[in-house]
């Protein structure tokens, strides 16, 4: 049994730039690539390639564009790599959107319908909240039952609440722009060693996400995922799931519920994985693995050498 897992990275990873040496390398990619512009109607692979990088991280065009990159390194090792994804590997998991992506390199929806999913998921999410009246913070040095204390003392009435807890001593705090302002505020008495605003532009994984929640109820309700080929460790739930019906809840409950990225990963180690291999643009997840357990190591496959180097690891 492979002691491999997929992992796919969310948003905040994105980049000027990012596809284009797998797209000037390989056929396969450039499918990809030209798949997803098709889809969404725009030309997505251009922005990617040469931004500007405001419009690139524009929620609705960050989170396809990360699948893509993700989607182009698995097609690529699939089609010229003869890499079956299933036989190597033992789980998939994504941070947020690499949720999606994850679902998609296991099968268990198109690329096409992926990229269609996030757009809508993007808009969604920023429409949710006017913007100016939500915000997230980022708390460092503190693990999540100090993190709730923080955000229940800063709530005051308002919504703030931990929406990732991403490693040990870094957890992510969602909610109403004035209690965010006031967690920042109160975090390092309370023991954080640095607390920060983050440069987003909405609340996520909060309950004030609701609204997009509801949104995407609808959308995956036009477009079901099937059974992967693989099992998805689920960031509502930090356990692995393979039934589409439960899927397609866990994602929707995923836009206001937490990403438990940190107890996802101990799930992964605990079900016998020692590696993550991290599949697209960055390597947030990678920096991640070893703090979170370990035994747990991480490679990050970003590029065609990337490519190369892990086939030669098989």
């Amino acid at each position: 049994m492979s002691d491999r897992a997929f992992v796919f990275p969310g948003q905040g990873s994105q980049a000027v730039g990012m596809g284009k040496a797998l797209a000037d390398a390989s056929a396969a990619a450039r499918e990809v690539f030209e798949e997803v512009d098709e889809a969404l109607g725009q030309h997505l692979s251009r922005l990617m390639f040469d931004g500007p990088m405001e419009e690139l991280t524009l929620t609705e065009n960050a989170q396809p564009a990360l699948m893509a990159v993700s989607l182009a390194v698995v097609r690529m090792m699939e089609k010229e790599g003869n890499v079956d994804l299933s036989a190597t590997g033992r789980f998939v998991a994504g941070h947020s959107l690499g949720e999606y992506s994850a679902l998609a390199a296991a099968g268990a929806f198109t690329i096409a319908d992926t990229a269609r999913l996030l757009k809508a998921r993007g808009k969604a999410m920023q429409a949710a909240v006017p913007v100016g009246e939500g915000a997230m913070a980022a708390l460092l040095g503190v693990d999540l039952p100090v993190a709730q204390e923080i955000a229940e003392a800063a709530a005051e009435g308002e919504v703030c609440v931990p929406a990732n807890d991403n490693a040990p001593g870094q957890v992510v705090l969602s909610g109403h722009t004035a209690a965010i302002d006031r967690a920042v505020e109160v975090a390092p008495d309370m023991g954080a060693r640095r607390a920060m605003r983050l440069q987003v532009s909405a609340p996520f994984h909060c309950p004030l996400m609701q609204p997009a929640a509801e949104a995407m109820a609808a959308e995956l309700a036009n477009v079901p995922p099937v059974m992967p080929h693989l099992p998805l460790v689920a960031n509502v739930t930090a356990s692995q799931v393979s039934d589409a019906a439960t899927i397609t809840d866990l994602l929707v409950q995923q836009v206001t519920g937490m990403v438990r990225w940190r107890e996802c990963c101990r799930y992964m180690a605990a079900e016998g994985v020692a590696t993550l291999v991290e599949i697209g643009a960055g390597k947030v997840l990678t920096g991640m693995a070893r703090r979170i357990h370990e035994d747990l190591s991480g490679v990050a496959i970003n590029g065609p050498d990337d490519i190369e180097a892990f086939l030669g690891t098989l």
